[in-house]
């Protein structure tokens, strides 16, 4: 069989708290094996048997194209946490987070089902929302923006009994991602469903649609209604790293103030005019076509990308440009207090000594580490998506730390 790679992050409550010597077990069924998190809570990169790429490059149901573990997690004073159908994909570097309880013993255990993409599975067919249209009359926010949080309802609308969670904007993007196709096709193929997938999601929230409704959340994790998300689920670095480039832009019209409602189906079990094809963007993508060209294939080419203004809870906004070595300015002093606060929780970064604004060598192997305790590409660069990984992470760190002074 082929290889895919497995990273393991183990935290308490949130990413302010990763754990240092959790054991992680892997098991495929018959094999069980044991790892330890390191002082940033993350095993080491583990790699795991998986099928061919090949089986996920083309529409078909015979072949599962990914192999599936399950991870269970403890550690002595804590909760313990299993994950069950953890996805393995050739060629690809799987991150799965763990959340243990602070609760020890068996009031603490949680266990997690991840289910396979719908791109694979197709359990609930799409189907069309009549009534999208009435966004222009409805309840509506003054401006597009990147809400700091979705609420997602796991389940129908009207199910009273399902979980409302509360997930980070990027990380909702990711999970749905991940969880409608495969991380192994082309990159402006990913490119265009995460574009998507944004403008989809922030049409629910422009229009406030179910809050307008009386419902308590901004959007449901029911195919029939809205799009899947897998609370928990696996995310892969292909889809990760795209997110974290693009999650601030999404889908208009010339003349229209909302985001666009980008409906899309896998195009081969469903086909909707008007809509995105899933399998039919991986082939577009397979002939060289841009993300937005792809996009404009199947909404009009009239249809734009536009970047939302604002993202709440984070303490500024990305300069505008990547901070490089030798750079000077504010911002490179704003990014190196903040890595240093984020250092009280992760001690394996490497301290900052001069914090004057010079972006110097000491700046860039902290910035490195940076990005590698968290699966960005370790170039050395805060380009957009280091800068507002560092942001977020900085801002978990600190109402950790106001959490406990306070």
């Amino acid at each position: 069989m082929a290889k895919g790679k497995l990273i393991v992050n183990v935290y308490v409550n949130n990413v302010a708290t990763p754990i240092e010597g959790a054991t992680v077990n892997i098991s495929d069924g018959v094999n069980n094996v044991d790892f330890l998190t390191n002082q940033s809570g993350q095993t080491n990169v583990i790699e795991l048997e998986a099928p061919d790429k090949i089986y996920s490059l083309e529409p078909q149901n015979e072949v599962r194209p990914f192999s599936v573990y399950n991870i269970t997690v403890y550690k002595e004073g804590l909760g313990m946490t299993t994950i069950i159908g953890v996805q393995i994909y050739d060629d690809t570097l799987s991150i799965q987070d763990v959340y243990l309880s602070t609760t020890p013993g068996d009031a603490g255990k949680q266990t997690t089902y991840i289910t396979p993409p719908t791109i694979w599975e197709n359990r609930v067919p799409r189907t069309r929302n009549e009534d999208v249209e009435a966004y222009e009359d409805g309840r509506v926010l003054p401006k597009v923006i990147i809400p700091e949080y979705i609420i997602v309802h796991d389940g129908i609308p009207t199910d009273t009994y399902a979980a409302n969670y509360y997930v980070t904007f990027s990380d909702y993007i990711k999970n749905v991602t991940c969880s409608e196709i495969y991380p192994t096709w082309p990159r402006e193929t990913i490119k265009a469903n995460v574009h998507a997938i944004v403008s989809f999601t922030l049409n629910r929230v422009f229009t406030e649609w179910y809050f307008s409704k009386g419902y308590n959340f901004t959007i449901t994790s029911s195919t029939a209604y809205d799009q899947k998300y897998t609370h928990n689920r696996t995310i892969f670095d292909t889809v990760s790293n795209i997110v974290d480039e693009i999650f601030m832009e999404y889908l208009k019209f010339p003349g229209r103030s909302f985001p666009f409602f980008a409906q899309y189906s896998d195009g081969i079990n469903v086909v909707r005019d008007g809509w995105l094809s899933q399998w039919g963007s991986k082939t577009l993508g397979d002939q060289g076509y841009t993300a937005l060209q792809i996009v404009r294939h199947y909404y009009g080419n009239t249809i734009q990308l536009e970047e939302a203004e604002i993202v709440p809870g984070l303490p500024t906004s990305f300069p505008g440009y990547n901070l490089t070595l030798g750079a000077c300015g504010e911002e490179v002093q704003l990014m190196q207090n903040a890595l240093n606060k984020i250092r009280g929780s992760y001690p394996a970064l490497p301290l900052i000594p001069n914090t004057n604004g010079i972006f110097d060598e000491s700046t860039q192997t902290a910035v490195k580490k940076f990005q590698s305790i968290f699966s960005l590409p370790v170039t050395g660069i805060v380009n957009f998506a280091t800068w507002y990984r560092i942001s977020a992470i900085f801002v978990a760190v600190s109402d950790m730390l106001k959490g406990i002074f306070e």
